[in-house]
């Protein structure tokens, strides 16, 4: 691997090294176990979901087809990240190849817009269900509904696309190490031999807009679920509005909560350790938990678990 060891000299780094969680040798297979069941549980909590909803006829309304992609996503964004930190838990040189490093910036952050976009659309579904319940059959129809499923991931996989090929066209000299146990832009961008300002301000422009501009309107959606339930006479009827959105409501209080803090206040003023814990919530804790949140709170999707893990 050609490295040089100062910004002036024309060799670049062809390679990073991930430190991931740096520990004992003991430590980093203990990582690996304790990870490794993590993972599994994930792709078996989401999985379960998938086929619960492809199996029951009655889960065969929009409601249920976007959990089943949500959950088909969470597989994906898991997986962009989580076997390369197993890989690195049991390598002596934790190196990640140049290539290999974009990729996965390039996959774990489209993933990530991808989700954001979901997660409005599921709060659209669950407004037009309470604010619109009469037109909710003619409203969300299976067109409109795979349409938008098709529309979140082309959306998520386009917007990265400019400044991962932008970033990945610069050189980077010097340390090759990433202190974390992905290819953050962050750490990526202090690598570079020289300053690209234009760079950093495209790329902290249309960062954010993935986040934010989904996160209003989940925050709009859910203004107008909550004034119109305040008007339900009935407690019961309160009840049943809110249980009807508690699931997503938890799932976006997780991701929001976590991306928020590692992303709404600059990057410098994070430690290294609190970048990879806040960073490691919301990409493996929070897919780990979604399957729980929604199996747990729905009586509909608890029974066809049940069924389906009775076959």
């Amino acid at each position: 691997m050609n490295i040089s060891n100062t910004p002036n000299t024309s060799s670049t780094i062809t390679g990073f090294i991930l430190l991931g969680f740096p520990c004992s040798r003991e430590g980093q297979i203990l990582l690996f176990v304790l990870f490794s069941v993590v993972y599994l549980l994930t792709l078996m909590g989401n999985g379960s979901i998938i086929c619960a909803v492809r199996w029951d006829q009655r889960l065969h309304t929009p409601m249920y087809i976007l959990l089943a992609n949500f959950s088909f996503l969470e597989i994906w964004y898991v997986t962009s990240t989580v076997p390369n930190m197993l890989a690195n838990f049991l390598s002596d040189t934790k190196v990640i190849s140049f290539s290999g490093c974009f990729l996965q910036f390039y996959f774990f952050f489209s993933l990530g817009s991808t989700e954001c976009f979901f997660l409005a659309i599921m709060a659209f579904d669950r407004y037009l269900a309470i604010c619109r319940p009469l037109h909710y059959p003619t409203i969300m129809t299976r067109r409109l509904c795979t349409n938008l499923v098709v529309s979140c991931w082309v959306f998520g996989f386009l917007w990265f696309l400019i400044p991962i090929i932008i970033i990945s066209q610069m050189s980077f000299c010097g340390s090759r190490i990433i202190d974390h146990f992905l290819c953050d832009p962050g750490p990526l961008l202090t690598l570079t031999c020289k300053k690209a300002p234009v760079v950093e301000i495209i790329f902290s422009t249309l960062s954010p807009l993935p986040l934010v501009i989904p996160f209003l309107f989940i925050m709009g959606s859910y203004a107008l679920v909550l004034r119109a339930v305040l008007k339900v006479p009935s407690a019961s009827g309160k009840r049943k509005a809110f249980s009807t959105c508690g699931s997503h409501l938890a799932v976006v209080s997780l991701f929001y909560g976590s991306v928020l803090v590692m992303y709404g206040s600059p990057t410098s003023e994070h430690e290294a350790g609190t970048q990879k814990i806040v960073t490691l919530f919301y990409s493996v804790v929070t897919p780990f938990l979604n399957p729980v949140i929604y199996s747990l709170r729905n009586k509909d999707m608890k029974n066809a678990l049940q069924k389906f893990l009775e076959m």
